[in-house]
């Protein structure tokens, strides 16, 4: 997971499913989150209340720039294998998953394995026995991001290639099959430097358990001249939103029921040019409190409480923002989220997941986000 600056969408027809005469059983709900591995020592997984999730996330893993195998130091291996027997003991287990990649690798590495059918299946290999020896459920690929056609085109063979060989690994070994899931840009198809790219979703469909889309960091540090709804539901000056994305997957021909919906535990700040004027889209000068102008909701709640900050819900875009002084903060909380899952729930997805643990710490949203999930 990642900053990344977004540019207006190309236009995606929308398609909708007509069912006739008879009606499948859903798939069961995903209530998942991402566990940042360098929070160890202050959040182990033994903090997790897996009462609120179906499936945890271990971020994240990276691949050899060299052999393409996924590297694992001792150390690695030990917090990995605490990692999958610590919650799969907990009441009730979760299943886990094991995330390759994130926001801070390099995607050029993906670009090189993804572009040769030997340096693919060396990666799967080695992908599935880390899985495999350390207790995980299932794989993520997390490639932040194909950056042309043909990249897309390269993502969707290893997609289908992996596919093939999680199926294979599972008859031979009499085992339940990984799952295998990937995060995801927003929206299905999207332009960055001039340069249009689309998902594979033909063989996303094929080869996927689900795809997490990562609907946040719509704005943020990259543009400091305004404020910003960072994970708005709905944006009515442009496409890049909430709705927008997860209908363009849909539409895409991608099922309903293999799209979840991500939700930030964190906000994003700018500091105001004229404090009298601090709504969204607010003229600003520079980015306001936190790291790089990030706090994650703990910080948000602590800065709220300590400054008396003035805390707003915007029904336009759906989200939350506050501000004190020159300070503003643009975020999600219970009731935003609330509305968000309202909304995902009626386009028929398959659930949600947070990035990430621990950055709510009294498990506010995370309660209520279970909660509020009803279906499957």
């Amino acid at each position: 997971m990642a900053s990344h600056k977004f540019v207006l969408l190309l236009p995606v027809l929308v398609l909708f499913t007509i069912t006739t005469g008879y009606v499948m059983a859903s798939p069961p709900a995903v209530k998942a989150a991402y566990w940042p591995s360098w929070r160890s020592q202050t959040f182990p997984p033994s903090a997790i209340d897996t009462t609120l999730f179906t499936h945890i996330l271990y971020a994240f893993l990276l691949p050899s720039n060299v052999t393409f195998k996924l590297e694992v130091s001792e150390s690695t291996a030990s917090l990995l294998k605490n990692f999958t027997s610590t919650l799969h003991q907990k009441n009730p287990p979760v299943k886990t998953l094991v995330s390759i990649g994130g926001g801070s690798s390099e995607p050029k590495l993906f670009a090189r394995m993804a572009s040769n059918k030997g340096s693919r299946s060396i990666f799967i290999d080695s992908a599935m026995e880390v899985a495999r020896t350390h207790g995980f459920d299932g794989l993520d690929l997390d490639w932040e991001f194909p950056k042309n056609p043909k990249e897309m085109v390269d993502l969707g063979q290893l997609f289908e290639e992996w596919r093939v060989a999680i199926r294979k690994e599972a008859k031979s070994t009499h085992r339940s099959p990984l799952l295998l899931t990937a995060a995801v840009y927003f929206s299905v198809d999207f332009q960055w430097d001039d340069t249009y790219r689309k998902y594979p979703a033909a063989s996303i469909t094929k080869s996927l358990d689900w795809v997490n889309a990562m609907c946040f960091d719509y704005r943020g540090s990259w543009d400091t001249s305004a404020t910003g709804a960072h994970a708005a539901l709905y944006d009515p000056n442009s496409n890049i939103s909430t709705s927008y994305g997860l209908t363009s997957w849909v539409g895409a021909g991608v099922p309903r029921n293999m799209v979840v919906m991500g939700l930030p535990l964190y906000g994003r700040t700018w500091h105001l040019k004229d404090p009298k004027v601090n709504g969204i889209g607010a003229p600003a000068t520079a980015v306001g409190p936190g790291d790089d102008g990030v706090l994650i909701f703990s910080q948000v709640e602590k800065f709220n409480k300590e400054n008396s900050a003035t805390v707003v819900y915007d029904a336009k875009t759906v989200s939350t923002y506050s501000y004190a002084g020159t300070s503003w903060i643009g975020y999600d909380d219970s009731r935003s989220t609330t509305v968000k899952l309202e909304f995902a729930q009626t386009l028929g997805l398959r659930g949600y997941f947070f990035w990430a643990l621990s950055y709510d710490s009294e498990w506010e949203i995370s309660k209520q986000a279970s909660r509020a999930w009803v279906i499957g």
